[in-house]
């Protein structure tokens, strides 16, 4: 689907959670609290202020959101029960020709991370391939979890900015 920002300024509160909200995973909340702000100017401010619905949003909210992510190379990308966002971007990343090796370090890592932070690795896989994400890993799981909160945060971010170019036109 591909619309024109003036469209999307156009539509109703439920027209736009229902185009916008897959843009955050499993968080249609983002879209119906930023609803209001529009019209967007253009496709950065759109950006933006669902960004700042995030940031503005409790920690509850945040951890939530965070959550709401697959972890990479997963059950449900295995079992094939991802979204058709997440499946897209995991395949760009090449995470869809896994040896079984591959599989098993990729699940060891997402294991540790969990154990450590409480919530799964998320970065954002059209930017990055199977080396950098598993470079990530490691690098990441040396820090804090509130660096850590916010690096999640930063790259939802950077996935919300393509999924928003994949369904809006310039």
């Amino acid at each position: 689907m591909s619309l024109t920002l003036s469209q999307l300024n156009q539509f109703s509160a439920p027209e736009f959670v229902r185009v916008i909200g897959p843009v955050f995973e499993h968080s249609p909340w983002i879209a119906a609290a930023t609803w209001g702000k529009k019209p967007f100017a253009d496709l950065k401010s759109l950006h933006r202020a669902l960004c700042e619905t995030v940031k503005n949003a409790a920690e509850e909210k945040q951890f939530a959101l965070i959550c709401a992510h697959p972890d990479l190379v997963g059950r449900a990308a295995l079992a094939g029960t991802l979204t058709r966002e997440s499946t897209g971007e995991q395949a760009s990343a090449e995470l869809n020709n896994l040896s079984s090796e591959e599989i098993e370090l990729f699940q060891r890592q997402n294991a540790a991370y969990k154990s450590k932070f409480d919530f799964p690795f998320v970065i954002c896989a059209r930017l990055n391939k199977k080396a950098a994400i598993l470079a990530g890993f490691e690098r990441r799981l040396k820090n804090s979890r509130a660096e850590e909160v916010k690096t999640a945060l930063e790259e939802i971010f950077k996935i919300a900015e393509l999924r928003l170019h994949d369904l809006i036109a310039d």
